[in-house]
């Protein structure tokens, strides 16, 4: 088995966005380092699971890392 290609970029949250509604989760604002200015801010889901399987929230400030993976059969060599 071939293993995954990977990148990982460091990456700093901005800010966390308070849900509109109460069923919806809050959202944390990630800036990717090395990304094109326009498209440098992700947002996700602001719950994450710790070693010990506890529920947590990143705070603003936090230093991160954005990890993007793919199976060897969606990419190709660069020349």
């Amino acid at each position: 088995m071939s293993e995954k290609a990977a990148a990982t970029l460091p990456a700093t949250v901005e800010k966390i966005i308070k849900s509109p509604a109460p069923n919806e989760p809050e959202k944390a604002q990630i800036a990717v380092e090395g990304a094109d200015h326009l498209y440098r801010e992700i947002r996700i889901e602001n719950t994450l699971v710790d070693e010990n399987g506890e529920k947590v929230s990143l705070k603003p400030g936090a230093e991160v890392e954005v990890t993007i993976e793919a199976p060897p059969e969606a990419t190709t060599p660069q020349a």
